[in-house]
């Protein structure tokens, strides 16, 4: 199968990167599935049913979260009636939504689809491995899933690097999210797992990570309260991770990073042209 993982959405240049791109690379990378984490969708924070939409309309066949998923207080009820909406598995008990989610390709390919959250520098939730651990448990690669992606929305790229060795060989691809830049260390581990530490974001990168420039350098040259953050205006880049799983084992065989855009340089999967 092709998978394609999209990093953070990040307001409407990011919005407006994936409705213009999205279409089409499906159609010329022939995609079986494609991911989009969309915690920042509404102006950098949180999503609304409508964003959601969108993005499932452009061709997301399910959209990730974290920190910010519950920002816009609507998706507290439309994330229980959106199947293909995936919050951090690691909530607690009696949060709405899911932490995992199977998607059905057109070819009737089962793609398993868990969201995870990081405890180091951010909310302490419940141990994000564990919870990991249940999802795949439940779903395991090759007995009832054809390919397994694994969202871990973190900060320390320590915890990111354990998750991935943690799943190696019980996932098509570990990929973290959630700074907004990404790394340059896709790899395919040995037990066969497509892993990259952060994929990037979906959006403007004339910004602070996908915000306008004045108000955060403001804050860290002067420590005091001020205007609310807005998400930046500019083109967006598309940033994500391409994968290509044997069917036999449903693990990586190819991994190859995207970057569409402005601002970085681009990259792609040229092996798919």
């Amino acid at each position: 199968m092709r998978l394609l993982f999209l990093g953070d959405v990040v307001g409407r240049p990011g919005r407006v990167a994936v409705s213009e791109r999205l279409p089409a690379l499906r159609e010329r990378w022939r995609l079986d599935c494609v991911v989009i984490n969309g915690e920042n969708a509404a102006g950098g924070f949180g999503i609304t049913e409508s964003i959601c939409d969108e993005l499932i309309n452009a061709g997301a066949d399910a959209v990730t979260l974290g920190n910010h998923s519950f920002d816009q207080r609507e998706a507290m009820v439309f994330i229980a009636r959106q199947p293909r909406l995936v919050r951090p598995a690691n909530y607690p008990p009696g949060t709405p939504g899911r932490g995992a989610t199977v998607v059905e390709t057109q070819s009737g390919a089962r793609v398993l689809v868990v969201n995870v959250m990081g405890r180091i520098f951010l909310d302490p939730l419940d141990d994000p491995f564990a919870a990991a651990e249940r999802e795949l448990s439940a779903c395991p690669l090759r007995d009832a899933a054809d390919a397994v992606i694994v969202d871990v929305h973190a900060e320390a790229t320590s915890e990111k690097e354990a998750f991935g060795w943690f799943l190696d060989g019980r996932a098509s691809l570990v990929v973290g999210t959630h700074t907004h830049v990404p790394t340059a260390d896709h790899r395919i581990l040995p037990g066969g797992t497509a892993y990259m530490s952060d994929v990037g974001m979906c959006g403007d990168y004339d910004s602070v990570l996908g915000m306008q420039k004045d108000e955060p350098v403001r804050r860290f040259l002067q420590k005091t309260p001020g205007s609310r953050l807005e998400a930046a205006t500019g083109e967006g880049t598309l940033c994500g991770i391409a994968v290509e799983t044997d069917d036999a084992t449903g693990l990586a065989r190819r991994v190859s990073p995207v970057r569409l855009g402005p601002h970085l340089e681009e990259t792609w999967p040229r092996h798919w042209d």
